[in-house]
């Protein structure tokens, strides 16, 4: 929606649901998304977001074709026209006030301009270089970097609050 309903290059958007959980937690404390992050080759992403991307996932069970159309030429589109922060009401205020915030400061970067961003130590040091494999970043790594408080007990709680939430969503 940000991107004026444009079609968004994959990299970029992955990077930018990193970047938004990363500000989410430093701000809150807690993700906005509910999974893990990995290291790849081309900076952290959300492990999930992009295998959804990847179409690993039922996209009509898990809602995401409500939103998002399959991936095409590295290219996710949104599924219909003038969508708007009012039909994303799985998400709350603060929710949508750092994903703004985030657009705001990287909307602008190209895909590769932002990969290359989340590669520098200063600006993202939880990302480590795989190689050409992945690595799980542990939630207490980025944390720490993120100068949470109480990271064990933060980063448990949490785990706690995510698994209090998939208990609600399975009934």
């Amino acid at each position: 929606m940000k991107n004026g309903e444009r079609p968004l290059e994959v990299i970029k958007a992955v990077k930018l649901v990193y970047l938004a959980d990363r500000e989410s937690i430093r701000r809150f404390g807690f993700p906005i998304q509910d999974e893990s992050r990995v290291s790849m080759p081309h900076g952290p992403v959300n492990s999930e977001t992009y295998s959804m991307i990847n179409g690993e996932y039922d996209t009509a069970a898990s809602g995401w074709a409500d939103f998002v159309r399959d991936r095409e030429d590295n290219n996710l589109s949104l599924a219909r026209d003038n969508l708007t922060e009012d039909d994303l009401d799985e998400l709350s205020d603060a929710d949508v006030e750092v994903l703004n915030a985030v657009w705001d400061r990287f909307g602008h970067m190209g895909k590769w301009q932002l990969r290359d961003w989340t590669h520098v130590q200063a600006n993202v040091p939880e990302w480590e270089n795989p190689g050409r494999s992945s690595w799980l970043i542990p939630l207490e790594r980025m944390m720490a970097h993120l100068d949470v408080q109480n990271v064990e007990e933060q980063a448990a709680a949490v785990r706690d609050f995510d698994r209090i939430d998939t208990l609600f969503r399975a009934l």
